[in-house]
């Protein structure tokens, strides 16, 4: 069985639905450290043919809470409208905004203030609107010793689920050590996304955008066809 285990994203890039498609149970941590200049509460979306950053505020405490124990701000109330306003006013013209907006409305008016939670919701939305099959898993449900870190505890966590593959980022090639995987019977290999480009509003493509833009954009045929446009390295 293959896996694949990451932080939570907010409405995050192609790259990461290319992971959760790839892989027969994807594991979303919860019991991780948040990371303040990550994509945890972060995307971006296409205004006005540039990159526009979109955030979920988070309610002030410490920066060394799980994301688990992190929770958006009571300007939330408002400030969701605003995000929700963006989104409207950069995608009304795009061709799959009738279907797709629905989804991503849903998404932000989710009753949950809970970080993890409402991250996790909308993560969900979006599987469920591309058909990807795969089950979201949360990593403080599955029985290991969470005091392990990095390395171990991603070992620790493919064992309890009989994983024998593990499928990262290519961004985590300096991370792991294929002979440690090796050791414990588990296959690493990684995950490139390919390049491509489908038709934008704007006059030059911009890559690397939310999924939000990917579905605005794309028909979930085309997107299918993405889903997979990918390089394993092995």
């Amino acid at each position: 069985m293959k896996i694949a285990i990451m932080q939570p994203y907010f409405f995050p890039y192609i790259g990461y639905f290319q992971l959760i498609n790839a892989v027969d149970e994807f594991v979303v941590y919860d019991n991780i450290e948040y990371t303040k200049k990550g994509w945890i509460n972060r995307s971006r979306i296409l205004t006005n043919g540039n990159a526009f950053y979109i955030s979920l505020p988070l309610k002030k405490d410490s920066d060394h809470l799980d994301v688990k124990d992190r929770y958006l701000a009571s300007s939330w109330s408002f400030e969701k409208d605003k995000i929700l306003n963006r989104i409207l006013e950069s995608y009304r013209k795009a061709p799959h905004f009738d279907s797709v907006y629905p989804v991503i409305e849903k998404g932000i008016l989710f009753k949950e203030h809970n970080l993890f939670g409402f991250i996790l919701n909308s993560l969900n939305l979006v599987r469920e609107y591309l058909e990807i099959q795969t089950p979201l898993l949360v990593s403080s449900t599955i029985p290991v010793d969470h005091g392990l870190k990095a390395e171990k505890k991603v070992m620790a966590i493919c064992k309890a689920r009989k994983a024998d593959k593990y499928l990262n980022p290519i961004g985590g090639t300096h991370l792991y050590s294929k002979a440690d995987f090796k050791t414990e019977g588990i296959d690493l290999c990684f995950l490139k996304t390919a390049d491509f480009i489908y038709k934008q509003s704007g006059n030059e493509f911009v890559p690397f955008l939310s999924i939000i833009d990917v579905m605005m954009f794309s028909s979930k045929e085309e997107i299918m066809g993405y889903l997979t446009s990918f390089y394993t390295i092995v």
